[in-house]
């Protein structure tokens, strides 16, 4: 919202400096974003006077300039034709910036003649586009008076940030009225006398809505016909005003309507009642319907759309913009006015659809005065009948407008108790009613009806912060929050923790995190499990983002696939985040998943890189869940991963039958066919949910690297066995011989072939012991060997090749 600080002075009486006005705003809520103070930009810019102008000598159509800039002469090499002796203009002099061609002016020679400074266009000082000719002022203008004071460029520019419970700030008279309620001047109220109708209207007014329409899409609807006006300019003063703001003046009946939504936040339009068909008729568009609107474009119109029609066709978008067909030109001579309700939800539906950006739109959606449609009205008319003569009908109508009383109750107690302020009943009273509220004080609280601009304020917390933005919020004390301990306790939770360990043990892999939407397109849910209806999004940011994501490789699939498209081919993706399942508190949880596609290294001289497979997969999964002290050394690998996976090349990591931890492989081609991605992709997704914590929140997930100072032992050991037992079983049986020694067991050999029985195997692995505490006998060593024997004997059936 933009405005000047003599518009508001129209109706507000204060003697405060610019820079009091702007904290006084913040300080309300009206937080200020810009202040554009043209005085000072142009400060340099002086009336001088032309004592002689002659023809350059080597130039035809230059001349040199003798000018009297009221404290000195300087000469001024000068190319507009209407430069002469005896004028008075404008002077810029060297060292000055010039803002209509972004320069800083310095002396200079020009075919050979020396000039200093510059005579200006209105171009040059950034006030139009003429630029025929330098500007020329009257004879009587007085020499060295700033140019910008001369004409009315000393009124500074404020504009200011609106939040959604301000839209009665969205007229200046608004922020005029909340000014003057925390003490800042006194307010003038506006000029709201009622024009006497002499005649009735020839166009009537009727709301053609279903029966049982609710809420109506126009509530209420006044109009009022104008006849014999005359449309041209604007006024000086009006068209001056909205060039500060922005606005471009178009005529006096256009301007008029533009400036009163800006002056009192009411918007409004004006038909040319000779080109109507009938009454006006808010209603309902017709499926396909059409209307060119006043920005030139055509707008093809839905069934919930709210037109304003004659009986022909429609002639504007309720409350977001009027047609081009029954626009206010030059010739109109008969005008008819129009103020009215529309429901916000509505206008916001609408607005949003079609695209349209509009002054009238951003009020109505936020919603505009409900008791100030008639007071509108009259002032459309009388502003018409001022700039444009003409005699006004009687008012017409239909429709009592929404319900817009209501009372809210304040309980002293609680602007303490909500914004850390001790504010006396009395304050309270008086400010509210210095708001507008009509407080009345009923013993332990403060029952108020609240002011029809304030259509925001629903409950008492509403109260409190109207209370504590006039006390002013830099009265909250700054107070410590109170420590329930004496001993601070850890503000990271184990789970919080485990999720940071996630990522710094994937991107250690050298893994990239990607942080993705949280929502999918429909599509890639269901190749992922599907969706639960409770996790279809009522209104998406992206047509094609309409869910919410079942799991996080989707997202990750299909950044793989942009990349595969902008010729990178190595890539290695992980998230840590949320996958969403229903609407209720436990349908989230949190997974570590990632993929890889392609292979380990660049392309090499001394040969190409390894492509990824199910192992490193495995390898990144079974890494994590140790890095997090989750069981990786006790958990089971088994078949059974979800439909997107191979499922010949996929595993599953589970705790018994009922506890699956994790899931990795190969991804199904069928779904990376219908996500448009070259495969192979290798994925795994980790449940940290499921991931029982460490027992002791004292210690980090992973220990730190222990060292031992005593000689590691290893030992191979080759069994032969049948040909389905898993190769985990054996490692599992191997390293629980001794947990305490054995710290690892590794596979180095397998062999199936016609020196070994037939449906048998041979298994040969290697483990290592490492003492922590003395060097290991040979007594020792063969002791831990015969538990390892005895145990892989008995998980697997094999026996110890001799």
């Amino acid at each position: 919202m933009k405005f000047t600080v003599s518009w508001l002075r129209e109706y507000l009486d204060f003697d405060a400096s610019l820079d009091e006005l702007s904290e006084k705003l913040t300080a309300i809520g009206l937080e200020v974003e810009e202040i554009v103070d043209r005085a000072k930009e142009l400060e340099a810019f002086k009336v001088c006077h032309v004592l002689m102008a002659e023809q350059h000598p080597d130039a035809d159509r230059l001349r040199v300039c003798q000018v009297d800039t009221g404290k000195e002469v300087v000469q001024v090499v000068c190319g507009a034709p209407n430069a002469k002796t005896g004028m008075k203009g404008v002077f810029a002099p060297s060292g000055s910036y010039v803002p209509g061609t972004d320069l800083w002016l310095k002396p200079s020679k020009i075919r050979g003649v020396e000039s200093n400074g510059m005579l200006v266009s209105e171009r040059e000082m950034g006030l139009s586009d003429d630029h025929d000719g330098i500007i020329e002022l009257p004879n009587d203008t007085e020499v060295g008076v700033e140019f910008a004071k001369l004409v009315g460029l000393d009124d500074p520019v404020i504009e200011i940030a609106i939040t959604p419970n301000h839209q009665d700030a969205l007229g200046v008279y608004g922020i005029a009225r909340d000014l003057a309620a925390a003490g800042f001047g006194t307010l003038k109220a506006p000029n709201l006398t009622p024009v006497e109708g002499s005649f009735e209207s020839p166009v009537g007014v009727r709301l053609s809505f279903p029966e049982g329409t609710d809420p109506l899409p126009c509530s209420k609807f006044l109009g009022r016909y104008v006849r014999g006006v005359k449309n041209g300019p604007s006024p000086k003063w009006m068209q001056d005003r909205l060039l500060s703001i922005g606005l471009r003046p178009i005529s006096a009946l256009v301007d008029i309507t533009n400036f009163v939504t800006f002056d009192l936040g009411r918007p409004l339009h004006v038909f040319d009642a000779d080109k109507l068909a009938g009454d006006i008729q808010p209603r309902f568009a017709k499926e396909g319907e059409t209307l060119l609107a006043l920005d030139g474009e055509e707008y093809t119109l839905a069934s919930t759309d709210c037109v304003i029609a004659d009986d022909k066709a429609p002639q504007g978008l309720g409350g977001i913009m009027g047609g081009e067909l029954s626009g206010c030109t030059e010739e109109t001579t008969n005008v008819f006015i129009e103020a009215a309700l529309f429901d916000p939800i509505v206008i916001a539906t609408t607005g949003r659809r079609l695209g349209i950006e509009s002054d009238a739109r951003y009020r109505f959606e936020r919603g505009v005065d409900p008791a100030f449609v008639e007071s509108g009205i009259e002032v459309a008319t009388r502003l018409v009948m001022e700039l444009c003569g003409g005699e006004a009908s009687h008012v017409v109508a239909d429709g009592a407008g929404p319900e817009w009383e209501k009372k809210v109750s304040l309980r002293k107690t609680r602007v303490k108790e909500l914004g850390g302020v001790d504010v006396s009943a009395d304050r309270m009273i008086d400010i509210l009613d210095r708001l507008g509220f009509k407080p009345v004080d009923a013993g332990d609280v403060i029952e108020t009806e609240v002011p029809s601009w304030r259509m925001d304020i629903d409950g008492e917390a509403d109260l409190v912060e109207e209370v504590m933005r006039i006390v002013g919020y830099d009265q909250i004390p700054t107070v410590a929050l109170p420590r329930l301990s004496v001993v601070a306790k850890p503000s990271v939770t184990p789970a919080q923790r485990r999720v940071r360990t996630a990522k710094r043990a994937l991107a250690g892999r050298g893994m990239i995190e990607a942080v993705t939407y949280s929502f999918l397109p429909r599509a890639h849910a269901e190749l992922f499990g599907g969706v639960n209806e409770d996790v279809v999004l009522a209104n998406p940011i992206s047509a094609d983002l309409d869910v919410m994501r079942p799991s996080l490789l989707p997202n990750l699939v299909a950044a793989a696939g942009r990349n595969q498209a902008r010729g990178f081919h190595d890539i290695n993706l992980f998230e840590v985040a949320g996958e969403y399942h229903s609407d209720k508190p436990d349908g989230q949880r949190m997974v570590a998943a990632g993929i890889r596609v392609g292979s380990d290294s660049d392309r090499h001289w001394s040969g190409a890189g390894r492509a990824y497979d199910v192992f490193d997969v495995k390898a990144d999964v079974l890494d994590l869940l140790d890095a997090i002290g989750g069981p990786a050394a006790t958990a089971q690998i088994v078949t059974g991963a979800p439909e997107w996976y191979h499922p010949g090349r996929s595993g599953v990591i589970q705790l018994g039958p009922q506890k699956r931890l994790a899931v990795f492989g190969e991804l199904h081609p069928s779904v990376l066919s219908a996500m448009k991605v070259k495969g192979p992709v290798l994925a795994f997704e980790l449940y940290l949910d499921e991931v029982p914590l460490p027992k002791s929140t004292g210690k980090t997930a992973r220990d730190p690297l222990k060292v031992s100072d005593y000689q590691a032992v290893e030992r191979d050991f080759a069994f032969v066995m049948a040909s389905d037992v898993p190769a985990d079983k054996i490692l599992r049986a191997a390293k629980g011989a001794d947990k305490k020694l054995i710290t690892d067991a590794t596979i180095f050999d397998i062999y199936e072939g016609d020196k070994i029985e037939a449906g048998m195997k041979s298994v040969a692995f290697s483990i290592r012991l490492e003492p922590q505490d003395k060097t290991l006998t040979d007594e020792e060593i063969e002791a831990v060997a015969a538990k390892v024997i005895a145990n892989v004997e008995k998980t697997s059936g094999g026996t110890l090749r001799r």
